[in-house]
């Protein structure tokens, strides 16, 4: 009987020791050694990961926001010519330009939180040096200056952000608080303007307190640096043999842009608006932007786009002849026609890119967009010095009239290619995305660009 007891205590031990759920066992076993995947995270989740970031870049817009309006309506005060405004303002796509081929440098050089600060300096300065040496020779090279900074500040933070891209749905979170805080930051920016006047000094050091402001977040941010920044391609002849109609669009939508950052405020303040009323004119072409895009994107993205870029442009044009129009008879009815503009022109840039999507593989999305943004930036460069003429020559209200011809000439080149090209599958079509011109980067963040490899890091979540 012993015996039997012992023996039945020792087949015991020696089944506790084999595992009841071997099978699980293996299983976890084998998925340990899979390749970890970030799981989507909520939309509060993704901002508290990043605000650091967004923190800084809607601090910096705020500024950069009051010193565009700040400037176009100081020039007019101070007697400058419609044509120097429009020499003067263009300076700041020039640099935008230029930033875009050497900012990159710099980063892999020195970092991306000493660029910051570096970038960050030199833009307070200038904004400074503009309030203290009010000529235009010397603004030009100032807003050259500011440019350069402002897209090599751009893509410091986008190529942070697009560090964080863990997934599919995390990139168009990301991109799409990106572009919120991006456009509402511009938006808002232009209320400083009622502060102290465009004949203060203490205006300029508003933007230039803003700037050395968005410094704090990206001092202070734990998030890792990533590791390496790309210089964009200006293929144009390649990008309009892909799409005419999306280069196009990006063109002339640059053209409109620059024109209304450059001389918007300056016209608004000839028209007899105040600082208030320059603010609000201005912002509500901006927020028109923000509200309309998504309606008009998800409704092209069942019909085709070339119907809606033709369809948007014309009513661009049609808003901005109803802003001439309306001008002399009242400002209540001109600024709710300024809104509808602000939507249906700046709809034109995300159509463009979209329809350029269209038409390529997910591989090239990022080479095709930076194309684009240049392409933009060389229209707007373009678009502000035109202007200017046009302002100079024939009125200030003639401005509507030039932004008028500008989308008309859009509609009638997409009618042009409806004509001799043949119509997309509606189903083949990419989803459409909220885009605005900022640095070349922000085109990794478009949900629509192909993951080049999966994440494996779970550690930044901070």
């Amino acid at each position: 009987m012993p015996h039997a007891i012992v023996g039945v205590r020792q087949r015991r031990q020696n089944a506790a020791k084999v595992p009841v759920f071997a099978g699980v066992g293996r299983v976890q076993a084998t998925l340990s050694h899979q390749p970890y995947r970030k799981k989507p995270k909520p939309v509060l989740t993704t901002f508290l990961s990043i605000y650091t970031l967004l923190l800084a870049i809607g601090i910096l817009l705020f500024g950069s926001g009051l010193m565009g309006t700040l400037l176009g309506v100081r020039a007019g005060l101070e007697g400058f010519s419609a044509t120097v405004i429009g020499l003067v303002m263009s300076a700041f796509s020039l640099g935008y330009i230029v930033g875009a081929y050497y900012c990159p440098r710099l980063i892999r050089d020195i970092g991306h939180i000493r660029s910051f600060a570096v970038l960050a300096a030199v833009a307070s300065a200038a904004m400074i040096l503009h309030g203290l040496l009010v000529h235009p020779v010397i603004w030009w090279i100032l807003r050259i200056i500011t440019g350069i900074c402002i897209v090599g500040l751009y893509m410091v933070v986008e190529s942070w952000l697009n560090s964080l891209i863990h997934s599919h749905a995390n990139r168009g979170r990301i991109f799409s608080l990106y572009m919120m805080v991006t456009l509402g930051a511009l938006g808002l920016g232009q209320f400083l303007l009622m502060l102290y006047g465009p004949m203060e000094m203490a205006s300029f050091a508003i933007a230039a307190l803003l700037f050395s402001l968005a410094l704090v977040p990206i001092a202070v941010t734990r998030l890792p640096q990533p590791a390496e920044i790309t210089v964009p391609e200006l293929q144009l002849k390649k990008m309009f043999s892909i799409s005419p109609l999306g280069s196009m669009g990006s063109f002339v939508m640059g053209i409109a842009s620059g024109s209304f950052w450059g001389l918007g405020a300056l016209y608004a303040h000839n028209l007899g608006f105040d600082e208030a009323g320059i603010a609000l004119f201005v912002s509500l072409v901006v927020f028109g932007g923000m509200i309309l895009q998504l309606p008009i994107g998800h409704w092209s993205d069942h019909r085709d786009r070339r119907k809606m870029l033709m369809l948007v442009s014309l009513l661009g044009a049609i808003t901005a002849l109803a802003i001439y129009l309306l001008a002399p008879h009242s400002h209540v009815a001109l600024l709710v026609a300024a809104t509808l503009f602000g939507g249906f022109t700046f709809s034109l840039y995300s159509l463009s890119v979209a329809h350029t999507n269209d038409h390529i593989g997910h591989e090239d999305v990022m080479e095709a967009t930076r194309s684009m943004l240049l392409l933009n930036g060389v229209g707007a460069a373009l678009g502000a010095i035109v202007g200017g003429l046009v302002m100079q020559w024939a009125g200030n209200e003639a401005l509507m009239l030039y932004l008028a011809a500008s989308l008309a000439s859009l509609t009638l080149f997409a009618l042009y290619r409806m004509r001799v090209g043949r119509p997309m599958d509606v189903d083949q079509q990419e989803a459409f995305v909220v885009v605005t011109r900022t640095g070349p980067d922000a085109v990794q963040m478009d949900p629509r660009a192909s993951d080049e490899e999966e994440l494996t890091d779970p550690g930044i979540n901070r």
